[in-house]
């Protein structure tokens, strides 16, 4: 699996969801450049020394940023309280990419989690 992986899961999307989700990948890759880009558990996804540190997945009405920890979320709670969320990933809607701020925050918890920070 490859940055063309994730390349041809864009392509499968109608727009605003693949650009929305264009720049949250670019936002991803501003904070970890050296990732490796994959598709996992059938969405993109980054890895980091070969941990998943990041994804992002869309959906008929949402589209989410997946955060492969459980305890990522939950750490942000009062910057998220505007999200909707689940355990493991914070929904945002098909045309409004995620703040890069917040996209830092989120990937440097996980980072800090699994001990990188």
């Amino acid at each position: 699996m490859s940055e063309r992986d994730v390349d041809r899961y864009l392509e499968t999307l109608d727009e605003p969801k693949r650009g929305t989700l264009e720049a949250l990948r670019r936002s991803i890759l501003e904070v970890v450049p050296e990732a490796e880009q994959c598709i996992s558990y059938g969405v993109p996804a980054f890895k980091l020394h070969g941990k998943t540190v990041a994804g992002f997945a869309a959906f008929k009405g949402h589209l989410s940023y997946l955060p492969h920890s459980g305890s990522v979320l939950p750490t942000l709670s009062d910057e998220l309280a505007r999200y909707d969320m689940t355990k493991g990933s914070l929904h945002f809607a098909i045309d409004k990419p995620l703040p890069k701020r917040l996209v830092r925050k989120l990937i440097t918890t996980r980072l800090r989690q699994l001990g990188w920070v």
